[in-house]
C-alpha cells in the first residue's frame, strides 16, 4: 500500500505528545511494509531539527518538509474574524506548501493520504484534483474546538475570553463543516468518535488510540517522594493545569506531605515559573532525556483541566511503570480502572488524598504502576494498533 502522511508539524524527531502520535503511525505503516512518504509543515515553533533526522529516516520516509509562517498577525485574524473564518485553520494556507503537494502528487500515485489533524484540510481539494483516486483520511488528533471552548470558559479576562469564544465558535463550524470532506476519519478516542458521529459526521469512523513502544532507560535511581509534569508549555491546556497545580493544589499537598517535591519539565516554560520560588517546587524546564527524566519521579500529576484526545505523556509514563494522578478529562481515551492503573482527582482535595497516599505508601504507589505498565503493553501496542488502522484502510479503499 502506497501511503502520503501529511503532518502539521515535523514528526521525527519527536518532541511532545503530538509528535509522537504521528510517527507511532510512521513506524507502524514502515513495519506493516507499506511504501510511505512524509511531507510536514515546519514552523517557528517546530522546526525541522535537520541534525537530528537520520539518514535512514529519510530514506524510508522521503522527508520534505515546507516552512509556513504561523506567527499570529492582527490584521489577518481581524479579517478572519469579520469574516467568520476560523484563523486557526487560514493560518496553515500556504502556496508553498501547497505546491510542494501538487509536485508530489503529480510525481507519485497513492492508494491512501493519511492526513495529520484538522488544520490541512484546505489542502484536501487539491489532493481530490491531483490525486483522484486516493482515499483521503483525517486523523483527528482532538475534537479541536472543544480544547478552545474549554479554555475560552476558563478564562478569567473579559477580552480575552470573548476573542478565545469568538475562536472557538469559528472553528466549531469549520471542524464540523469539513469532517466530512474526508473518505474516513480515525479518532484517537471513542469519545471524540462518538461526538464527530452526533454532530453530522456521515463518514466511515473509527477510533484507534495511540500505540507505544517502551523504552529500555536502563536502571535509574528513582527520586523517593519525587512529583513531576513534563509537557509543552506552548499548549494552553498544560499551562491552565500548571497554573491550576500551583495555586489550588500544591499548597495542600506541602502542607500534608511536607516531604514531597514537585518538578516541572516542559518546552517552552514560562519565565514567570522558571523564576518560581515556591516552596517544595523545582522548574527545571526543558530536559535533554525525557525518558530518563520520567524514569527518575516516582508519581506523575497530570491535572489537565481542557483538552479532547489522548494525553501521550500520561500513556508514556504508565508505560514505565509510573503511578498517574489525573482528572477525568486527562485520562479520556484511556481504558483505565480508577485506583487500579490510574488515579483520577478532579478537585485540589482529591488530587491531595491521592498524592498523599502515593507517597505515604510505596506498596500501593508501586502495585498501581505495575497494573499500568501492564494495560499499556496489552492495549497500546503499535503493531496492533496499526493492524486496526490498516483494516480501516483496506474497508475505505473497498468503498
Amino acid at each position: 500500500m502506497k501511503i502520503l502522511q501529511l503532518c502539521n508539524k515535523p514528526p521525527y524527531p519527536s518532541v511532545d505528545g503530538g509528535t509522537m502520535a504521528m510517527n507511532s503511525i510512521t513506524q507502524g505503516l514502515l513495519a506493516m511494509e507499506c511504501e510511505l512518504k512524509v511531507l510536514t509543515v515546519e514552523t517557528d515553533k517546530h522546526p525541522v531539527l535537520e541534525e537530528k533526522v537520520s539518514d535512514e529516516y529519510r530514506r524510508r520516509t522521503g522527508f520534505e518538509s515546507v516552512y509556513v509562517d504561523l506567527r499570529i498577525k492582527a490584521l489577518p485574524a481581524m479579517v478572519a474574524m469579520l469574516c467568520g473564518e476560523s484563523y486557526h485553520v487560514k493560518r496553515f494556507e500556504s502556496v508553498a506548501f501547497a505546491e510542494k503537494l501538487k509536485e508530489i502528487l503529480k510525481q507519485d500515485s497513492f492508494d491512501i493520504v493519511h492526513v495529520e489533524s484538522l488544520f490541512l484540510t484546505p489542502y484536501v481539494s487539491l489532493i481530490r484534483k491531483y490525486a483522484p483516486s486516493a482515499k483521503v483520511i483525517l486523523r483527528a488528533h482532538n475534537v479541536e474546538h472543544l480544547i478552545w471552548k474549554q479554555v475560552a470558559q476558563s478564562t478569567r479576562y473579559g477580552l480575552k475570553r470573548w476573542y478565545l469564544k469568538h475562536l472557538s465558535l469559528a472553528l466549531r463550524s469549520y471542524e464540523l463543516e469539513h469532517v466530512n470532506d474526508y473518505d474516513g476519519v480515525v479518532c484517537i478516542t471513542a469519545n471524540d468518535a462518538d461526538y464527530f458521529r452526533k454532530a453530522g459526521c456521515r463518514r466511515p469512523i473509527t477510533h484507534i488510540p495511540f500505540g507505544i513502544e517502551p523504552e529500555d532507560v536502563g536502571h535509574v535511581d528513582v527520586e523517593p517522594c519525587s512529583l513531576f509534569h513534563i509537557g509543552a508549555m506552548d499548549w494552553m491546556p498544560n499551562k491552565e493545569s500548571i497554573a491550576w497545580l500551583l495555586e489550588e493544589v500544591w499548597p495542600v499537598v506541602h502542607r500534608e506531605v511536607p516531604q514531597a517535591h514537585l518538578y516541572l519539565a516542559g518546552r517552552k516554560m514560562p519565565m514567570q515559573w522558571m523564576k518560581t520560588d515556591v516552596e517544595g517546587v523545582t522548574v527545571v524546564g526543558e530536559v535533554p532525556d525525557a525518558m530518563y527524566f520520567i524514569a527518575s519521579k516516582q508519581i506523575n500529576v497530570v491535572p489537565l483541566l481542557s483538552g479532547s484526545g489522548i494525553r501521550v505523556k500520561i500513556i508514556e509514563a504508565m508505560s514505565m511503570g509510573k503511578v498517574v494522578v489525573t482528572t477525568t478529562v486527562g485520562a479520556q481515551g484511556i481504558d483505565y480502572t480508577d485506583g487500579e492503573n490510574l488515579l483520577i482527582a478532579n478537585t485540589p482535595a482529591e488530587f491531595a488524598t491521592q498524592i498523599k497516599r502515593c507517597v505515604e505508601d510505596a506498596d500501593f504507589c508501586r502495585q498501581v504502576g505495575e497494573a499500568a505498565a501492564k494495560l499499556i503493553h496489552e492495549h497500546y501496542d503499535v503493531q496492533k494498533l496499526t493492524e486496526r488502522l490498516m483494516t480501516f484502510y483496506n474497508q475505505i479503499l473497498k468503498r
